[in-house]
């Protein structure tokens, strides 16, 4: 019995070693048992939705939901000491006899980085061993958070361009629009091809290490999933209205948006086409898509298509990568935006991003464009409800 005991212990201690190896030190995408960390993030994630809950604005759920990552990275490590705790303590048993003693001994061999024998001939092997384990554990956590935050660091720093390209929150008709009202749009194809390599390390970063996942962006209207499907939306616009003129960074950037979309999508276990009709249906109706249009051509944007010329190319583009935006939406509450699905948990509809006056020398203020899309029951001064 007690080679029993040792064998579950040891087969323990091998499989949480297994998962830390997987999570921290290995960069790869996580998978079988390597997910054991993932099962963590959800619990943690779920704890935090429920508290905001109580939040009546935007503001405040994103507030409450802001430390879902740190808490969940502290799961981790709480997850993984509890872990060990429980495999040495059933290879002590074969010495100790006991299994409150086991677990007391293991607790404090680990803890105290030391041995303890509370009662019972002395395992010194077992012991060392509890000790050293912590150590490393601990060591590589340290060494995580650095490739962690420096993650986080390169994913915000684009993001945080958006605030003057795309509104807050970022829609993708209005990132056309505003490079139209200020004459950059020779610009687009640079801003394009930055988006098609931040999309890359997105897709290796938060495929590796799904806890970036639940990083939330420093300010509450600001973020990386609402940028992203805003810059791949105008990119599809701009294929699909004005092929000619579109770079064909517009395309690479689409393909490479989609992708890591997916491969999220993935990782957090859902089904994904990976193949989709273009001709497939889209949440996204043609009506939206429509009066997106026609805000495009009052401003002044070139096109070679009608709405509904331009509606079958657009569509074959957003079936690649909607249903992934709008889970992933979902599942984070990222900010109600325009085209941006539903969210369970939020009180209202999508806030339309409002362009900031232009201040132009003999431009009067009855000219400054406005709202582009009629807000829906939120306050616009003030905070906004959610």
């Amino acid at each position: 019995m007690s080679t029993l005991l040792f064998a579950i212990g040891l087969l323990i201690v091998m499989l949480t070693a297994a998962s830390v190896l997987f999570t921290i030190v290995l960069p790869r995408e996580p998978r079988g048992f390597e997910r054991l960390s993932s099962g963590v993030n959800r619990v943690v994630q779920i704890a935090f939705h429920t508290l905001a809950r109580l939040a009546k604005s935007y503001e405040g759920k994103d507030a409450v939901l802001a430390p879902t990552a740190p808490v969940a990275l502290v799961g981790q490590l709480l997850l993984w000491a509890g872990l060990f705790i429980v495999g040495y303590a059933f290879m002590l048993e074969a010495t100790t006899h006991n299994w409150a003693s086991a677990l007391a001994q293991a607790t404090g061999s680990a803890f105290t980085v030391g041995t303890i024998t509370l009662r019972g001939p002395v395992n010194s092997a077992v012991d060392i061993a509890a000790g050293a384990t912590w150590v490393v554990i601990v060591a590589l956590q340290i060494a995580y958070l650095p490739a962690l935050y420096g993650a986080f660091n390169r994913r915000e720093s684009l993001v945080a361009m958006l605030e003057s390209r795309a509104g807050i929150p970022a829609w993708g008709p209005e990132v056309l629009a505003r490079h139209q009202l200020v004459g950059i749009t020779d610009t687009l194809p640079a801003f394009y091809a930055q988006w098609e390599e931040w999309s890359a390390d997105l897709a290796e970063s938060h495929t590796t290490y799904p806890v970036m996942l639940l990083f939330r962006s420093p300010q509450a209207w600001f973020s990386w999933l609402i940028g992203l499907l805003a810059v791949l939306d105008g990119a599809a616009m701009h294929l699909a209205l004005a092929p000619s003129t579109a770079s064909s960074q517009a395309r690479l950037c689409l393909r490479m948006g989609f992708t890591a979309l997916n491969r999220m999508a993935k990782v957090l276990g859902w089904e994904v086409d990976p193949d989709p009709s273009p001709e497939g249906p889209i949440s996204l109706t043609f009506e939206e898509f429509e009066q997106a249009v026609e805000m495009l051509q009052h401003v002044g944007f070139q096109m070679e298509r009608s709405a509904e010329e331009a509606w079958p190319e657009f569509r074959g583009w957003r079936v690649n990568y909607e249903t992934s935006a709008y889970r992933l939406a979902d599942r984070l509450t990222a900010p109600p935006a325009p085209w941006s699905g539903t969210r369970r948990r939020l009180r209202s509809g999508p806030v339309a991003p409002r362009r900031p006056p232009q201040r132009a020398p003999g431009l009067l203020d009855e000219h400054r464009p406005e709202v582009v899309l009629p807000p829906t029951g939120h306050r616009r001064g003030g905070s906004r409800s959610a």
